[in-house]
């Protein structure tokens, strides 16, 4: 009977590692390699990343997007509508609204420093697949966790690989990726904004792509602070038609 136990758990801890490679929602088992760069990547994804790769030329970023090596923690289209807003919905418009503002009409009104701040948010120096990154268990983090890496700005992350359990048995089951932002390096451990990646190890000609579930976050984390930037430093002239 023992034996029978032992050979049952040997199987089902099988059966879960080959799953462990079934995680991605639009890479896993498929091709991860994309015959082109970063940002031909994001230019041919327009769901959902059209207006991202629109910020990436607003923000004056081509060259970096095209030929440089970074990992880049991919925000959606939906989190850039989001942040913006109209004025009954609360984004940045809403804010400038009742502040007495002028609201964005096109992306391009907001001065490209800002947008190229952002960004930077979610840029990370060298090539780092899920494999590389440590385990994280966000409600046990004083035993798994994580680890802090620095952005383009300087601004302090934690990325970790968080262990799903299956079938009742801890940390066997699909890995999945999270970014959490760290809004004050003084409190390391305090009011994270966690996003888990949706698919990982996308890899273009350059750089390395893991993308963000959409989870209703405003981009760069914080939208008090996105607010701020664009109320002193004003909103330019559209050249859009």
């Amino acid at each position: 009977m023992k034996k029978l136990v032992i050979i049952c758990a040997a199987l089902l801890l099988m059966l879960n590692a080959c799953k462990r490679d079934e995680y991605y929602i639009d890479g896993g088992k498929a091709n991860p390699d994309y015959q082109g760069n970063m940002l031909q990547y994001l230019q041919a994804k327009k769901v959902p990343f059209d207006t991202v790769a629109q910020i990436v030329k607003l923000a004056g970023m081509e060259q970096q997007f095209s030929t440089e090596d970074f990992t880049f923690f991919a925000f959606d289209d939906d989190v850039v509508k989001r942040t913006i807003g109209n004025i009954k919905t609360f984004g940045l418009n809403n804010m400038l609204f009742y502040s007495g503002r002028d609201t964005v009409k096109t992306l391009d009104q907001i001065d490209p420093a800002i947008w190229k701040k952002y960004l930077q948010r979610y840029m990370f120096k060298g090539i780092n697949r899920l494999k590389d990154y440590p385990q994280i268990d966000l409600g046990l983090r004083s035993v798994y966790p994580g680890a802090l890496y620095y952005d383009y700005n300087n601004n302090v992350a934690n990325i970790g690989v968080n262990f799903n359990d299956a079938n009742g048995v801890r940390y066997i089951g699909y890995r999945q990726l999270v970014l959490s932002y760290i809004p004050d390096i003084s409190k390391p451990n305090d009011n994270w904004f966690s996003n888990f990646i949706s698919s990982s190890d996308i890899k273009p000609t350059n750089g390395l792509v893991h993308t963000l579930n959409y989870n209703g976050t405003y981009i760069g984390f914080n939208i008090n602070e996105f607010f701020s930037d664009v109320y002193f430093t004003g909103l330019r002239p559209s050249v859009s038609k």
